[in-house]
């Protein structure tokens, strides 16, 4: 009898790390594919949208440090199921105006950052032996949502609204706020407080440092890609569909990369894992080499969005994987995600801002371009950097 009722226990646990994976990402990423309908829409240029990106980073930034202090005050599920529903409500109010799309992406921020934080804490308390697969479990999810969420985006918007599209990501994270209801029975508190003398070493901890700095640069990386790659093969003669669909497939390579990278990753040693993410990442450097020819034919933008997707895919599930790896427990795992995360998307928020604006400032993409294959090669060292030591904290 007891058995069963972990076991439902389990399944309803399941079905809400699903869930919250399948919104950790969605409700901004799928908005860059139809960004100029939604700058016509609201009468502004293209250019001053950009931001809606850098907003959820910022958050991330201001947040990450402040989620294990608020999962101490609440718990750790409660205070899970609060932030799906900030991220609801700040969902439905991007509709109204432009102050309302800004005051909307900046709550959507706040919620993911602590969804970001706490969620690799979760799966280490309640699945301390099965942490590889259900982070597999909610990083694909997560990758999946993506995908779908940018390919439908176009189509909904030219049957419809840029509001429509909204409203319906909105219903997505209300239904799963909703699934994860009966989970706030649980009560897992994370220790407020550390002796000071630990804190302040997190800040001395150079492999600590490289992990923050890696975080900035991989979410550099992700973000800026996403947003302004459908943007990128429009300006080089594709159509605003093929846009969506380019969009769609940088996002798609998430789901298969997703299912196995933290199985690999969990079963190398930190030479193996420093040299296997390397290898990937310099994919990546000739993929961007590929977009400096700024081709016109459709098949190449796929195959180029496949050479920038695979290896950005991996990033995060290693980052998200490693904070468990890297720590000896669910308290040193969500203080390391917070303060990695915190400086990580401090770093990554300027990014897609500030290279967005190069194609203004140069009438090229080539300086942005050159910039994002000098963060990958930064990004590099930092790995190796990460993986000469056994546990962080």
């Amino acid at each position: 009898m007891q058995n069963k009722k972990n076991k439902k226990k389990s399944l309803i646990l399941l079905i809400g790390i699903m869930m919250m994976g399948a919104v950790m990402r969605v409700p901004f990423t799928a908005i860059p594919a139809v960004l100029t309908d939604v700058a016509a829409g609201l009468d502004v240029p293209v250019s001053d949208l950009g931001i809606l990106t850098s907003l959820p980073l910022i958050m991330f930034a201001i947040f990450s440090n402040l989620a294990p202090r608020w999962a101490a005050r609440f718990g750790l599920e409660r205070f899970l199921g609060l932030a799906l529903i900030i991220m609801a409500l700040g969902s439905f109010i991007r509709i109204t105006n432009l102050a309302g799309l800004y005051l909307g992406t900046l709550l959507i921020g706040v919620a993911i950052a602590a969804i970001n934080v706490l969620l690799p804490s979760l799966v280490s308390v309640h699945f301390p032996l099965k942490v590889g697969t259900y982070t597999t479990i909610y990083i694909t999810m997560m990758g999946i949502a993506s995908t779908v969420g940018s390919m439908i985006a176009v189509p909904i918007v030219v049957a419809t609204s840029w509001q429509s599209l909204i409203i319906f990501l909105s219903i997505l994270v209300t239904v799963t706020a909703l699934v994860w209801l009966p989970n706030w029975s649980y009560h897992h508190p994370i220790q407020e407080k550390v002796k000071e003398n630990q804190q302040t070493s997190l800040w001395k901890n150079k492999a600590a440092l490289a992990f923050l700095l890696f975080s900035g640069l991989q979410s550099t990386l992700f973000y800026t890609v996403m947003t302004w790659l459908p943007t990128i093969a429009q300006t080089a003669g594709l159509s605003k569909a093929e846009g969506g669909l380019i969009a769609g497939t940088f996002s798609m390579l998430s789901i298969p990369i997703s299912l196995f990278i933290p199985t690999i990753i969990s079963r190398l040693n930190n030479k193996q894992r420093a040299s296997f993410m390397s290898a990937l990442s310099l994919l990546l450097i000739t993929g961007f080499i590929w977009m400096l020819f700024q081709p016109s034919s459709f098949v190449t933008w796929v195959l180029i969005s496949a050479m920038l997707g695979l290896p950005i895919s991996a990033l995060f599930p290693y980052m998200m994987l490693s904070f468990t790896l890297k720590t000896s427990d669910g308290q040193a795992t969500a203080r390391l995600s917070g303060m990695v995360q915190s400086g990580g998307y401090l770093l990554a928020s300027v990014g897609p801002v500030l290279l967005g604006y190069s194609f203004s400032l140069t009438g090229s993409w080539e300086l942005f371009i050159f910039s994002l294959i000098a963060v990958t090669l930064l990004m590099i060292l930092t790995i190796f950097a990460i993986e000469k030591e056994d546990i962080i904290i």
